[in-house]
């Protein structure tokens, strides 16, 4: 009688089998603190911009300089060290991107002039950049792939909270300084957009110090670098039981000594080439969209209000009523990434996303009355927003972290964020230009043809990751 020796299970598969532990919990919280701190400053700049503008004078470009600032800050941020994530670890980097979130929030806060304030607003982009590869790495290597990429885009659903947070931030501001200083608008002008962005700096700090109450590096991070007693404290605090890691449980792997330019090699180009690119020509129609967001602001604000205070208050009020429809978009992600699979979910959200951007054309093109074409632009709209959320805007920052081994996960995440703000960049700055040159309408219709594109590139570049480990995704 012969008997076969049980091959001892890896570090994935105890994983994979493990429920969610508390310290599974925490790292989640703490990785969606740093997102919701993303979604946050994003979003407060463009409450306290018109405070801004008032108080330091600021003129036509300096405006643009402020608002692109932290988009170029980003792509810095993700580009440069996505790759040192690789090199240091996740959990050195993750208290370095809280230690820029404190400096550069703080900064802002306390800006004395236009380039101060443009070079703080900067530091807080790469801080907002380096995040996207970072906290992406730090989830999905620490929780079981069975729920992978629920808990993922659940913690990405928390920069909607954030920019929700910075929409009634400005909304309680505004308020207190109507309260205390009924009869004059200079106060406000002059400190309320200090008092917003500094509560950015309060919330870096509260991640801060949460951040450096539990410490703890990816058990992952430590095997593909062959520190095995490392990784077995590691695996042991993060499963609540003893692990022991071995060469034998997880043996070595050619992956682990993988270079930056192996993104761009024939063996990962496709896997570089589905992250980057649709997530690219995705933000250039959100970004582009981001056109079309006054029409609805002033709809539900009510843009007959003739004092600057009035309106800007009621302009935040229509911006929080839109971010709650985007909390929605992401809440539908979560129920669906694991039943319907991240490729099949993007390329649905890439058509819905076409097909809100061609209602919002039929509400520029036919003959309507006022009442109906508000209507077609509120719907077009919240369908966009509901599409992207629940798709591509999930699902493109899901695959960054899941397609790549572990050595270049971080790298191949940061490269696909920075190429991602690219796209930003050009939503931001190229299309204002060509809606006046060619319309509005058929700007709506080319960007509606982007996102087609993009599902098309989704679908022929594709890469399912659901439910299989992370070293182990495989080129269907």
């Amino acid at each position: 009688m012969t008997t076969t020796a049980t091959q001892p299970l890896s570090f994935e598969q105890r994983l994979d089998a493990s429920p969610i532990t508390p310290v599974m919990w925490l790292l989640w919280a703490l990785s969606a603190g740093l997102i919701a701190l993303d979604g946050f400053d994003f979003f407060i700049i463009g409450v306290a911009l018109p405070f801004l503008q008032r108080d330091f004078n600021l003129g036509s470009t300096q405006i643009g300089a402020v608002a692109v600032a932290a988009i170029a800050g980003s792509m810095v941020g993700a580009f440069t060290l996505g790759p040192i994530t690789d090199k240091l670890g996740r959990q050195l980097m993750l208290m370095v991107d809280v230690a820029i979130f404190v400096f550069a929030t703080a900064g802002t806060a306390l800006a004395w002039d236009a380039t101060s304030l443009i070079f703080f607003r900067f530091l807080v982009g790469v801080g907002i950049g380096a995040d996207y590869p970072i906290s992406v790495s730090y989830i999905t290597e620490n929780v079981p792939s069975r729920l992978r990429g629920r808990m993922v885009i659940g913690a990405f659903t928390f920069q909607a909270v954030g920019a929700l947070l910075g929409a009634v931030t400005g909304l309680t501001v505004i308020h207190i300084f109507q309260i205390v200083y009924p009869d004059s608008p200079l106060p406000m002008i002059q400190y309320a957009w200090r008092w917003m962005l500094g509560v950015g700096l309060i919330l870096a700090i509260a991640v801060g110090v949460l951040r450096i109450s539990f410490l703890l590096e990816s058990p992952l991070y430590h095997i593909n670098r062959e520190e095995y007693d490392e990784a077995s404290k590691a695996a042991s605090t993060l499963l609540d039981e003893p692990i022991n890691i071995t060469p034998e449980t997880d043996p070595p792997k050619q992956e682990s000594r993988l270079s930056y330019s192996a993104l761009f090699s024939w063996q990962y180009l496709r896997r570089t080439i589905l992250a980057s690119v649709p997530w690219f020509l995705q933000d250039i129609a959100t970004y582009g969209i981001g056109i079309f967001t006054p029409t609805i602001i002033g709809a539900l604000a009510f843009a007959g209000k003739e004092s600057f205070i009035a309106r800007e208050k009621a302009s935040a009020m229509g911006s929080a009523f839109v971010d709650i429809f985007l909390i929605v978009g992401f809440l539908i992600a979560v129920l669906l990434i694991e039943r319907v699979g991240r490729i099949r979910l993007q390329v649905i959200g890439f058509i819905g996303m076409a097909v809100g951007l061609l209602i919002l054309a039929a509400s520029n093109t036919l003959s309507l009355s006022p009442g109906t074409s508000i209507i077609l632009v509120f719907v077009g709209f919240f369908v966009f927003n509901l599409m992207m959320n629940s798709g591509p805007n999930s699902t493109t920052f899901l695959l960054s972290g899941e397609v790549f081994p572990t050595s270049i996960r971080a790298s191949g995440a940061g490269f696909a964020a920075a190429f991602a703000k690219a796209g930003a960049v050009i939503g931001a700055f190229t299309l204002p230009i060509l809606q006046h040159s060619v319309g509005v309408p058929v700007l709506l219709f080319l960007l509606a043809l982007i996102c087609l594109f993009a599902a098309a590139l989704t679908y022929l570049f594709r890469v399912e990751t659901r439910e299989r480990y992370l070293d182990s995704v495989e080129v269907k």
